[in-house]
């Protein structure tokens, strides 16, 4: 005879967790929370089927050994049905997997890339093309008021 706290098949929910690199999580959970365009929901096993994009967020769920997860998307879509979850995510990472120094470094790498970009820009070189134009713009109106 199981246990009383041995989760039984009846009340699992198998959720899958895909991104384009790949399977990113897939098991059983006894609840998944996600991130869905309209707000976050959860979903239990005998859900209604739905199908609705991802936010950006995080999946949080309680595998049946009671762990709790939590994963990254950075949206996508999910379908829920009775007896399964299915994420499709545009990027998913493990929070385990989450490194917030290799985060910072990815960020001020990208600052700066932006920023050396945009000081290349001549901004009075830009400015003197969208006067012209403008200019032309106003002359061609004015020409065909004319006719």
């Amino acid at each position: 005879m199981p246990s009383a706290s041995a989760p039984s098949s009846a009340s699992t929910l198998h959720l899958a967790i895909v991104s384009m690199e790949g399977v990113v999580w897939t098991g059983d959970v006894r609840v998944a929370t996600v991130p869905g365009a309209e707000g976050s929901f959860g979903v239990m096993k005998g859900h209604t089927p739905v199908l609705s994009r991802l936010r950006e967020g995080f999946v949080h769920c309680e595998t049946t050994d009671g762990e709790r997860l939590s994963i990254y998307v950075s949206g996508g879509y999910v379908e829920a049905q009775p007896g399964g979850l299915t994420v499709l995510a545009y990027t998913a990472v493990r929070s385990a997997d989450l490194d917030s120094a290799r985060a910072e470094a990815a960020r001020q790498q990208a600052a700066s890339m932006l920023h050396h970009a945009l000081g290349e820009i001549d901004h009075a070189q830009i400015q003197a093309e969208l006067m012209a134009a403008a200019a032309h713009w106003a002359h061609e109106l004015r020409g065909r008021s004319r006719s």
